[in-house]
């Protein structure tokens, strides 16, 4: 990172800035070239600094078919806060924000227990309100998660 005055490091902050956050972009390569989709997700930050992002998705389409292929990483990236700082000059404007972005691993969740607190987690994040979830109710939907110790936070303005 160039401008390490603006990294966010502290724990508390970043989950801050999760929390914020309700849109994850994750890009990945399949046989038709680059793809980014943007998803809605859930979160876990580790004692250890792990993050482990959940998602989900229908369990047909391009997107999971490219997760599914994926042997290697793939990138994320999320922003929030956004403001425009005016100055004097059009080079003197600005953007307050902050932002996370960084590569992990995926992996497409099967166990029916685990893919129930992984829709938890994601309800939980975008709506503040507890939810359960059925079996039936986890076999009709795609979950998968992006685990990554590679990444950054960022802020301008905060």
């Amino acid at each position: 990172m160039r401008r390490r005055d603006r990294q966010i490091t502290d724990p508390a902050a970043i989950t801050d800035l999760l929390s914020r956050c309700k849109v994850c972009r994750i890009a990945v390569t399949d046989r038709q070239g680059p793809y980014i989709v943007p998803l809605n997700f859930g979160y876990q930050l580790s004692e250890s600094g792990a993050l482990t992002l959940y998602f989900h998705s229908a369990q047909t389409g391009r997107k999971l078919s490219a997760l599914q292929a994926c042997t290697g990483p793939v990138a994320f990236e999320m922003d929030c806060s956004h403001r425009l700082t005016a100055g004097p000059t059009a080079c003197q404007y600005g953007y307050d924000y902050q932002s996370l972005l960084g590569t992990g691993q995926v992996r497409i969740l099967k166990d029916p227990t685990e893919k129930a607190a992984a829709l938890s987690l994601l309800m939980r994040a975008q709506t503040g309100r507890d939810f359960s979830f059925s079996e039936s109710e986890t076999r009709s939907v795609a979950v998968f998660s992006l685990t990554s110790t590679d990444y950054t936070a960022k802020q301008r303005g905060y």
